[in-house]
Order: C-alpha cells, then sequence, then structure tokens
C-alpha cells in the first residue's frame, strides 16, 4: 500500500481593507454601468423617433420636410440638433 506524502495546507489571510475595497468598488461599478445603459438606451429611443417623424414629414410634406420635422420637434418640446 503506497502512502503520499502529506499535503500542508496555509490559509491565505485576507485583510479587511481588501474586502472593504470590494464593497466600495462594486456598487460604484455598479451604478456606473447603469448610468451608462439608461444613457445609451434614452439615445437609441430618441434616434428611432427622430426618424419615425422624419418618415412621417416626408410622407406628409415630401418638398418641406426638415421645415416639418423642425416644426413638430419644436412644438413637442425639443431643440434642433
Amino acid at each position: 500500500m503506497s502512502q503520499t506524502a502529506p499535503v500542508i495546507v496555509l490559509r491565505a489571510s485576507t485583510s479587511p481593507w481588501t474586502a472593504w475595497t470590494y464593497i466600495a468598488v462594486s456598487p460604484l461599478l455598479l451604478a456606473m454601468i447603469r448610468t451608462w445603459l439608461v444613457w445609451f438606451s434614452a439615445f437609441v429611443q430618441r434616434n428611432v423617433h427622430e426618424e419615425d417623424i422624419r418618415a412621417a414629414c416626408r410622407r406628409a410634406m415630401p418638398d418641406e420636410a426638415e421645415r416639418c420635422f423642425d416644426t413638430v420637434v419644436i412644438q413637442r418640446g425639443g431643440i434642433r440638433r
């Protein structure tokens, strides 16, 4: 019967500062990611909404589509570019 050599297991100590650093940095990182996602979704929604308005203006007033777009945006409370 073969015997294996005993294995010495050393426990790595984790300093309290390391744990507190992870606790502090994780919510900060999550907040940054969440903020970026909210901004990105608003940006995409705005672009899609603008394209819908432009398409409607092209159908209704093909010769003055830009003027129509500006008017609709101003009436809805937006600012042109």
